[in-house]
């Protein structure tokens, strides 16, 4: 058995890594986002700035902690919560599509797909290279997994062939 069949397209796998690791990710954020819920918001953003060793008093990670500091406790929750959310939805997608499971191509194209219009917005809203990288990066999943999509199911003809009935036996003989 060769590397391909074993462990699937190469494609699959790494987008099924990313997905993983995405999703971890977004549960340590939404970990933090409730552990700010308990605590003074300003004091753990504060806190963050000091282990991701950004300077406090830098006039971008004043406005961001200013912005976030005034957020609401319900839209905070709501937030934490909703990247829960995401974060399970990116998991099933990335473990499914490692395991090679068709429901997750569809799956990972329609919720990836669902986000490009979102995606697209924000970077009218205000252009910046991230924000175009990260619609591309999407792009490119969904192309590829819509090209898997295509390539990986059968054509009506050889749909039709496997159920067409077979001819009665010749009892001629």
């Amino acid at each position: 058995m060769d590397h391909a069949t074993r462990y699937g397209p190469l494609g699959l796998r790494v987008i099924g890594a990313y997905k993983v690791v995405k999703a971890l990710l977004l549960i340590v954020v939404g970990c933090e986002i409730l552990h700010l819920l308990k605590n003074d918001v300003a004091d753990g953003l504060e806190r963050w700035i000091l282990v991701l060793r950004l300077d406090p008093d830098n006039r971008y990670v004043h406005g961001l902690i200013s912005r976030l500091a005034g957020i609401d406790r319900q839209l905070l929750k709501q937030i934490g919560f909703g990247t829960f959310f995401y974060a399970l939805l990116d998991g099933v997608e990335g473990v499914g599509l490692w395991l090679r499971r068709p429901w997750a191509e569809y799956l990972t194209v329609i919720a990836t797909a669902s986000l490009l219009p979102l995606e697209g917005y924000e970077i009218y809203r205000k252009l910046s290279a991230a924000r175009i990288a990260v619609l591309l990066f999407n792009l490119a999943i969904v192309s590829y997994l819509i090209y898997r999509l295509r390539e990986d199911r059968p054509s009506a003809a050889a749909r039709w062939h496997a159920t067409a009935p077979l001819p009665a036996p010749d009892s001629s003989h």
